[in-house]
C-alpha cells in the first residue's frame, strides 16, 4: 500500500504483523498524526454494510416490545461481501424498497411445546443467498429473544445499505486500537499515577517496536510520530483486510473530490480576474 512508488521509502508504509477471519494488527509509517486518525475514523463511520433497517411486525406475542426487538434486529451483522453491488436508498429511483437497494427478511417462529423455544438471527430468511446473518462455524447467531408455549414471532425486515455516521449498527468494526508513541518520548501525555509510571502504566506489546528516549537528554519539541499501531477487529461483515482497503478508497474519492473542487474554484477565479482586465487596445 506505498502508491505508484511502491520501493520508495519517503511513501506511507503499511506492515501487518498477524491478521485472522476477524481482526487485523499492523504498523503504518512514514505518515503523519492527520492521515492516520482520519483512516481510524473512517474505517469505523465511513465503510458501507448492510444492516437492518425498516422492521414491520405483524404478529408478536412475545415478552419483548416491538420497538426492543426490532433496535436488536438493527445490530445483527450481516454477511456485506458483497455491499458495493448495492446502491444507496437515496440513490435508488424505487418508491421504497428494491432488490438493488435492499435485501428482504422474514421471521416466523411459534413455540408449541412445553419450556423455552429460543429464537436464533440464523432463523431469518434472506431474499439474497449473499446477504444472511454472520454466524462461525456451528454458531447459531445472535439470540433474538425466547419465546414461551403459545408465544408466537411474526415479522418482515428489509436491510439496507449504509455507514455508521447514519447509525452504529452499519459500523464493520467492533473496535479499533489505535496507539503511537508507546514510551511516551514526546511528552503527548500527562500520566496520573501515585507512586511509580512504570509500575502503574504498563507498556503494551508497540513499545517493542521502539525504543525510549534518554530521560536525560534534551527534549525535541519540534518532534511529530510518524509510526502508528493498529489493531482493528470487525464484526464479521466484512474481512479485517477489505475494511482497511474500502476505508483507504473512501479517504481517496474523498481527497479526489477536494481536489476536483479547489481546481475549480482556481478556475473560476482565474476567469474572473481575466474579465476584470482591462482590454487590449
Amino acid at each position: 500500500m506505498n502508491g505508484n512508488n511502491v520501493g520508495d521509502s519517503s511513501n506511507p508504509q503499511l506492515r501487518i504483523r498477524s491478521i485472522d477471519r476477524n481482526s487485523v494488527d499492523f504498523v503504518l509509517s512514514n505518515t503523519q498524526l492527520s492521515v492516520a486518525n482520519s483512516l481510524r475514523r473512517t474505517m469505523i463511520a465511513e465503510v458501507p454494510t448492510m444492516a437492518i433497517d425498516l422492521v414491520q411486525f405483524i404478529d408478536n406475542t412475545s415478552v419483548l416490545a416491538d420497538e426492543f426487538l426490532a433496535h436488536r434486529l438493527g445490530l445483527v451483522p450481516l454477511v456485506s461481501h458483497n455491499v458495493d453491488k448495492f446502491k444507496y436508498t437515496r440513490d435508488c429511483t424505487c418508491a421504497e424498497y428494491c432488490k438493488d437497494c435492499s435485501v428482504e427478511f422474514t421471521l416466523h417462529v411459534k413455540c408449541t411445546e412445553p419450556g423455552t423455544r429460543v429464537v436464533y438471527s440464523t432463523e431469518l430468511i434472506s431474499s439474497n443467498k449473499d446477504v444472511v446473518p454472520v454466524t462461525e462455524g456451528d454458531d447459531k447467531g445472535v439470540i433474538l429473544l425466547k419465546l414461551r408455549k403459545g408465544q408466537e414471532i411474526n415479522l418482515h425486515c428489509v436491510a439496507k445499505k449504509g455507514v455508521a455516521k447514519e447509525h452504529a449498527k452499519w459500523s464493520p468494526c467492533a473496535a479499533v486500537g489505535f496507539e503511537y508513541d508507546p514510551h511516551n518520548n514526546l511528552r503527548h501525555l500527562d500520566y496520573w499515577y501515585e507512586k511509580s509510571i512504570k509500575d502503574e502504566w504498563p507498556l503494551s506489546k508497540n513499545a517493542e517496536e521502539e525504543t525510549e528516549n534518554d530521560p536525560d537528554a534534551p527534549f525535541d519539541y519540534k518532534a511529530e510520530p510518524t509510526t502508528f499501531y493498529f489493531n482493528v477487529e470487525t464484526v464479521g461483515s466484512l474481512d479485517p483486510q477489505a475494511v482497511v482497503l474500502k476505508a483507504t478508497r473512501v479517504l481517496q474519492e474523498k481527497l479526489g473530490a477536494l481536489q476536483l473542487a479547489l481546481d475549480e474554484d482556481q478556475n473560476t477565479d482565474a476567469n474572473a480576474n481575466m474579465d476584470d482586465a482591462e482590454p487590449w487596445v
